[in-house]
Formats: structure tokens, C-alpha cells, sequence
């Protein structure tokens, strides 16, 4: 297990981890790990054979076999592959799919049971596609991919390699686009596509809308949370966190890098640069240069964002303070009346 991650052992190196688990919840055999300051305490008390810990830090009052790592959680998304390994449950194809014409159909996939997969389709070698999901006509999956159950892939799509969408994600539905007149909305058609690019993460639930004309764009290695809804014609670059309840509005362009908070809000034909972070429930109105954090309605600069929320936090004492001035005034210098 040190060898598979670059690690350094102190305790017993000839340890046999068969499972992990939590710190409080872990046992004899399984490996566990310690990455949040919060956890401390559990640390201490841990039952775990073996702790995966990050190398800049001792940790004396561990009874456990240490591992030490540079970064805990990458190694743990690695031991977690190797204890847990990820493998097509079945291979070919369920008799109750319905397969339409000139599909191109390897081997080794899986079509689970109602899948239906339309005409000139192409699915590419070891990708599984779960019970209940819909490839439209003419979309285009890559190799070693996993569609879980209840997706929906409209037609004309393409959806890269090592790609993983989760039940309940629509892709390739129209964008929202209407043309109004005379008090009525006529519907623009949605003639574009999207292209989900290799090594994608998609969660439960997501929505990603076909361009108006052109491409819907997911950059290679970014990750995208459960609903989120990604609008027509937005382009996110490569390696992206997006993370739950994220909207964004139509034509954005998401550098490479980016990160999303949980419910942040993005307003159409905006620009948000390389490594930028927009944090949870900020309202972005406007570009956000690269590497900047923002926060906040309307987002702004996160410092800036801390101060003006600190001020409103204290507006209850400066109305208090105005109010006892005014009276004082009304009294004249003394304490007296105008009047007096």
C-alpha cells in the first residue's frame, strides 16, 4: 500500500488492510485516515490498523500503523480504487434493451435491462450503460465510461472516455430560448450540441443543456456535483470543481481550473478566468478575473465581501447610536428643550 502512493510507514509494514473505514468506525485489518483538524480527538482513539496521515505533522498519541503521505486525500482516492476495484458488473447486452440501427456495439460493454440505445449510436469499448437509460440517435460514447441508471443522453452528443454520469442526469435537452412577440414566446430550436470531454464526473440529477447552435463544452477531468444545471452554449474548462445546486446561465465561459461553491449563482455571457473560486451561494453579475475569489450578492472581491458583511452585521448598534444622537439634539446642548 506505501509503495502504491509514495508513502512512508512508521509501525508495521507488513500490515494486511483488507477495508476502510472512518476513524471511529474502523477495526482490526482496515485502514483509515486523518485530514480535518475537527477529526483530533477520533484520531487518538481510533481501532484502525493503519492511518493514512499527511507528512509535514507527528502524531505521537496514535496507536495505529502510520502512513504518511503528501497529500491524504489523493492517496486515499488511491488505496480506495485498489481495495474497491470499479468493474462492469455484466457484459453484453440485456434481452429487454432495444437497440436501434447501425449501432456500433463492442463486445465487451453492458446494456443493462430497458436501456434503449437509438440508431447510428456509438458505444465505445468497456463502457457500461445501466437499466433504464436512453442514447439517443447518433450520440457517441467512448470507452470505459459508465451511464448509471435512469440517464438520459439526447441525440446527437458525444460523451468522452473514463466518463462517469449518474442516475437521473439529462444531457442534451434544449436550452431555454424564445423569441417573444406580442405577449407570446416563440420557441428557438436548439440545433447545437454538447461534448462531454474524457475523464468527466457528472452527479445525480444534472442538467446540461444543447447549444443553441455550435456546443454545450465540459472540459476533460472537471467534476460536476449532484443538480446543477449547466445552460446552452456554456463552455467549462478542464479540471473544474462545479459543486450542488450550481446554476449556470447561458454562454458563460468557465476557465480551466475554476471552482464552484455549493449554490453558486453565474448570469449569462460572463467570463470566469482560471483558478478563480466562487464561493457557495455567491451571485456572479460579472467577469471574475483569474485566480480571484469572490463571495458574496452581488459577488465581489472575498476580503472586500468580509468587510461589507462584517459593517451590515453591525448596522443594529449604528441605527442604536444615530437614534440616541438625534434625541440628544432634539434637546438642544444641555439636555433641555428648545423650548426651555
Amino acid at each position: 500500500m506505501a509503495l502504491l502512493v509514495n508513502g512512508r510507514v512508521d509501525g508495521d509494514g507488513e500490515l494486511e488492510i483488507a477495508s476502510a473505514a472512518g476513524l471511529e468506525e474502523a477495526g482490526a485489518g482496515q485502514v483509515s485516515f486523518y485530514a480535518n483538524p475537527k477529526y483530533r480527538t477520533l484520531l487518538s482513539k481510533t481501532a484502525a490498523s493503519a492511518v493514512v496521515l499527511k507528512d509535514t505533522e507527528k502524531y505521537g498519541d496514535v496507536n495505529a500503523s502510520k502512513l504518511y503521505v503528501s497529500n491524504v486525500y489523493y492517496a486515499m482516492a488511491v488505496i480506495l480504487e485498489k481495495l474497491y476495484p470499479q468493474q462492469c458488473s455484466e457484459k453484453g447486452v440485456h434481452k429487454t434493451s432495444v437497440i436501434g440501427r447501425n449501432v456500433k456495439l463492442p463486445e465487451n460493454v453492458h446494456i443493462g435491462a430497458n436501456v434503449v440505445v437509438c440508431d447510428s449510436a456509438v458505444i465505445g469499448e468497456g463502457t457500461e450503460i445501466r437499466a433504464g437509460s436512453f442514447v439517443g440517435r447518433g450520440t457517441v460514447i467512448g470507452r470505459n465510461s459508465t451511464i448509471y441508471p435512469n440517464v438520459a443522453l439526447y441525440g446527437g452528443i458525444k460523451i468522452g472516455n473514463n466518463v462517469i454520469i449518474h442516475s437521473g442526469t439529462v444531457i442534451g435537452s434544449d436550452g431555454f430560448g424564445y423569441a417573444t412577440t406580442g405577449g407570446k414566446h416563440r420557441k428557438l430550436p436548439q440545433i447545437g450540441t454538447v461534448i462531454v470531454e474524457d475523464d468527466v464526473e457528472i452527479g445525480a440529477n444534472v442538467t446540461i443543456d444543447r447549444a443553441a447552435t455550435g456546443q454545450t463544452l465540459i472540459g476533460a477531468g472537471t467534476k460536476i456535483d449532484n443538480l446543477v444545471m449547466i445552460a446552452h452554449n456554456v463552455k467549462i474548462g478542464k479540471n473544474c470543481l462545479i459543486v450542488a445546486q450550481t446554476g449556470i446561465s447561458g454562454s458563460t465561459v468557465i476557465g480551466n481550473n475554476v471552482t464552484l461553491a455549493g449554490q453558486s449563482g453565474i448570469a449569462g455571457h460572463l467570463r470566469i478566468g482560471d483558478n478563480a473560486v466562487v464561493a457557495a451561494q455567491a451571485g456572479v453579475t460579472k467577469d471574475v478575473p483569474p485566480a480571484r475569489i469572490v463571495s458574496g450578492y452581488p459577488a465581489r472581491e472575498h476580503s472586500k465581501a468580509k468587510q461589507i458583511n462584517a459593517y451590515v452585521s453591525r448596522l443594529h448598534k449604528l441605527y442604536a447610536e444615530v437614534k440616541e444622537i438625534r434625541n440628544i439634539l432634539k434637546k438642544g446642548d444641555h439636555g433641555k428643550t428648545k423650548n426651555d
